[in-house]
């Protein structure tokens, strides 16, 4: 039994700062730091954490990131037979974070886009699919139909969520979006709706799915196929950064579905994880 995931590899450029920019301003920021990234890296090392087998299936460069993006990845114990090498940059980053907590961040795709599907299948010990959006476009309909070839479920963490198939999404077994990713989903202000109208609406293009609705300090929103929409408060911690917090989720809680926790159960898992992310210092 092991979780495949694929996705990007971000070498990621990380400064501190007072807070973010205004368009054409120059801010002084404290400190800087280079860390490993990507959705899919950083969810991959978030399941090996939570104590799962992980493969990962991605694309990096022959540069130094690349290099030190596959000895992260080594670290963590994750199978990495299936992480392609291109002749090009690999993926990187660029992110401010601020003294309140908050960021923003620039990604440069590079050799995450060139991921060679003929290369690809899927571990004869495989039982669950985590895949995001970070990747080349239509590569996600790919993997996903890949899955269900094999009976595998998938879950979809659909971020960035812009310009993303309704079709794709009638194709996961679970849904992890955030707020502004729902809202751009379902095409409505993301300020307009109620946790419970939001997984509503998200339920209407994908039924037979779980829903799970990230939102931050007010806590994760969520219901199991065709249910009911519940709520789960956010463990109070000092926050000291939110960079990475939602793959930290995502990962745990693949991660806690695959050890056989109950939907809720996975959820809250994901939450202390997460929560204990935000309030250290990286």
């Amino acid at each position: 039994m092991s979780l495949l995931v694929v996705g990007a590899l971000h070498w990621d450029v990380v400064v501190r700062a007072p807070r973010l920019p205004e368009l054409d301003e120059t801010l002084h920021g404290q400190e800087v730091s280079y860390q490993f990234g990507g959705k899919g890296g950083n969810q991959a090392i978030a399941a090996a954490k939570a104590g799962v087998p992980v493969n990962f299936a991605g694309r990096i460069g022959t540069d130094a990131a690349g290099a030190s993006m596959l000895k992260q990845l080594e670290m963590a114990g994750i199978n990495v037979s299936q992480l392609q090498r291109g002749a090009g940059s690999s993926g990187m980053s660029v992110a401010i974070t601020t003294e309140g907590g908050d960021y923003g961040a620039v990604i440069v795709s590079a050799e995450n886009h060139a991921f060679d599907m003929s290369e690809f299948k899927i571990p004869s010990d495989c039982s669950m699919v985590l895949l995001q959006n970070e990747m080349g476009q239509g590569t996600f309909a790919a993997f996903a139909n890949a899955a269900h070839a094999r009976g595998v479920p998938v879950l979809w963490n659909a971020a960035p969520a812009k310009e993303v198939p309704i079709s794709d999404i009638a194709l996961v077994d679970t849904l992890i979006v955030n707020r502004l990713e729902a809202a751009d989903i379902i095409g409505h202000d993301d300020n307009g709706l109620s946790p419970t109208a939001t997984l509503s609406k998200l339920a209407e293009l994908a039924p037979d799915a779980e829903i799970i609705l990230t939102m931050g300090g007010d806590g994760v929103a969520f219901s199991a196929p065709r249910g009911r929409c519940k709520v789960q408060r956010a463990h109070l911690v000092d926050v000291i950064s939110t960079h990475g917090a939602g793959d930290v989720f995502v990962g745990t809680y693949a991660a806690s579905r695959m050890r056989g926790l109950s939907l809720s159960e996975a959820v809250s898992t994901g939450q202390k994880a997460a929560a204990a992310h935000v309030s250290q210092r990286r």
